[in-house]
């Protein structure tokens, strides 16, 4: 009696610690659960970062945790993603990135786009752009797609015609009317706003101007269309477009949510593309 007595508690025991097993097991987390992907995007502060930070909660859902690296000089965000020091960046438009391909050698792909910026012009010295005055000096950026895009912006504002077929790298050496007799002087793009003590005029990207608590519609004296063909854009190498981490931060930029953001938050200043 006392043999089997003993047989069935062994057996009594066995049955609980299978059973304490099978509960832990079902308790812990399967391993795809606590996996957790980095992305570290890179991006100008205005707007672009504010956007990135709205979607780091709805990503970290998703298993992703997003990394919204600031930079303040564009320049540096390409060479930073060719070099892999990031795995996307968000400030360029995609004649911008058309044209850093073809001069460094390189092949960084657009996967979204997500909003728009109208290029303003701005000056503390008049009001009114049918006012600027014969020889005014005019700052516009430096670099040659965003040159040419402050151009068209002059020309559409009526101070300089461009040759026909100029087209976004144009260049003052474009310019074949120039009634007002202005002084064209290219900059970087970042100290345009800065530059407004000095110059008559300055054609500045939205972004620089939101930085310098310039409110794009309501201190501008002349604006780009709204239609802009220069969306913004996330970017990545080649490689990297299908990876579905950049994925799922291309829908998540493309959400009604990140609409109501940009259009609540920017006043027109920014303008959703998608």
């Amino acid at each position: 009696m006392k043999k089997y007595l003993g047989l069935f508690l062994c057996v009594l025991l066995l049955a609980g610690v299978l059973a304490g097993c099978g509960n832990n097991a079902e308790k812990a987390p399967a391993p795809s659960e606590t996996e957790t992907t980095k992305l570290v995007v890179g991006a100008t502060a205005q707007p672009h970062a504010e956007i990135l930070e709205q979607v780091v909660p709805v990503l970290a859902k998703d298993g992703i945790e997003l990394e919204v690296k600031v930079f303040t000089d564009y320049v540096q965000l390409n060479p930073a993603l060719q070099e892999g020091q990031i795995d996307a960046n968000f400030f360029q438009h995609v004649p911008y990135l058309e044209d850093y391909n073809a001069n460094n050698n390189t092949e960084l792909v657009w996967t979204v786009k997500v909003h728009t910026e109208p290029m303003g012009v701005y000056s503390k010295k008049i009001t009114d752009i049918t006012k600027l005055a014969d020889g005014a000096t005019v700052g516009i950026p430096n670099d040659a797609t965003n040159g040419g895009r402050a151009l068209a912006v002059l020309e559409k504002a009526g101070i300089i015609k461009l040759k026909e077929g100029a087209g976004i790298t144009a260049t003052d050496a474009d310019i074949v009317e120039n009634p007002k007799n202005v002084k064209i002087t290219m900059m970087d793009a970042a100290m345009l706003p800065r530059t407004l003590d000095d110059a008559d005029i300055c054609v500045i990207n939205s972004n620089y101007a939101l930085e310098a608590d310039l409110n794009p519609v309501n201190d501008s004296i002349f604006m780009e269309d709204k239609d802009s063909p220069f969306a913004n854009v996330i970017a990545v190498k080649s490689e990297n477009k299908d990876n579905e981490a950049i994925k799922k931060l291309g829908a998540a930029l493309q959400t009604p949510e990140i609409k109501k953001f940009i259009e609540d938050t920017y006043q027109g200043a920014c303008v959703p593309a998608f």
